[in-house]
């Protein structure tokens, strides 16, 4: 099994992204996914950034792979995501319909957490088209993965998201700039304020969902480390980390751990548990509501 890291979901300062980088570019993470996948306005690091980044990381012996944007709002998004798609050199995860029409029939690529694959006959017509690889979305429980893995197509690989806090939403709307009573337009790019998101909470005072410009997050990190011995018997490819501001490179650490057996479940959990930057949660693992957290059940393939 490998380890990915997916994109980075927040904005942060050019100089923090490269110097990120430059930190993975050393690290066990297997495979590492670049791009900017929430909003166009971000334009610290542009396309061309992106693709210096991954040439470098592929230097490093990573597999690296370009994620397009999940809502595309303009013609200039829609030039992106072409250039993207011919880029000739890396593979494409592809995060909406438009992307996957500008890939199928021409290279292999990666159908994101984002395209809604629930069910066999959707997973076998996305293998026509040219997928090697397949993330499960986000709300997909256990048992449906499992069910999933029987029938896969041969050769298939399946990417599980397994730590981070989840993109539960897109929206036209850009929800952080509304907070700072701005228009979408002139947000003054007020989500860099925040490297890990907005925190909301409830009246209760219970952390409730984050606000990431136009996407909208789960507040609880989603931990899916404890499982894997059941990740293992579902025969999954490759688990995903999701990056946050402080503590990844260790986060990477503690997971390779465990699948290389090096570290005991229960000692890498109990530390990962400090890194996060809020409760966890498995909840959708369970087929139960996202934010509850339930002890791994027994492993069955």
């Amino acid at each position: 099994m490998k380890l990915a890291l997916g994109p980075i979901l927040y904005y942060w300062p050019r100089d923090e992204v490269l110097a990120f980088y430059a930190a993975v570019a050393s690290s066990p993470v297997d495979i590492v996914y670049l791009g900017e996948a929430v909003c166009s306005r971000r334009h610290e690091v542009r396309l061309v950034d992106w693709l210096d980044i991954a040439q470098t990381l592929r230097a490093a012996g990573k597999e690296v792979l370009l994620s397009t944007q999940v809502l595309i709002e303009s013609g200039a998004d829609v030039t992106v995501l072409h250039k993207i798609a011919a880029n000739g050199q890396f593979m494409v995860e592809a995060n909406d319909m438009g992307a996957v029409h500008c890939l199928e029939g021409k290279v292999p690529f990666v159908a994101g957490p984002h395209l809604n694959i629930y069910n066999l006959p959707t997973l076998q017509w996305m293998t026509a088209l040219g997928i090697q690889r397949w993330v499960m979305p986000l709300e997909m429980g256990r048992d449906d993965l499992a069910l999933m893995q029987q029938g896969r197509p041969a050769g298939l690989q399946t990417e599980v998201f397994a730590y981070g806090r989840m993109p539960l939403a897109f929206s036209a709307r850009c929800f952080t700039a509304r907070h700072c009573n701005l228009p979408k337009d002139d947000c003054q790019f007020k989500c860099m304020e925040h490297p890990d998101g907005l925190l909301m909470r409830t009246r209760e005072s219970e952390e409730f969902l984050v606000l990431n410009g136009i996407q909208t997050q789960s507040a609880r990190v989603y931990n899916l480390l404890p499982e894997w011995p059941a990740l293992q018997a579902l025969g999954v490819d490759v688990l995903r980390i999701s990056p946050q501001s402080k503590h990844t490179l260790r986060i990477i650490e503690l997971f390779q751990g465990v699948m290389q057996g090096q570290l005991a479940i229960a000692d890498a959990n109990a530390e990962l548990l400090t890194l996060m930057p809020e409760k966890p949660c498995n909840g959708y693992w369970y087929g139960k509501p996202g934010l509850e957290l339930l002890a791994p059940a027994p492993a069955s393939a």
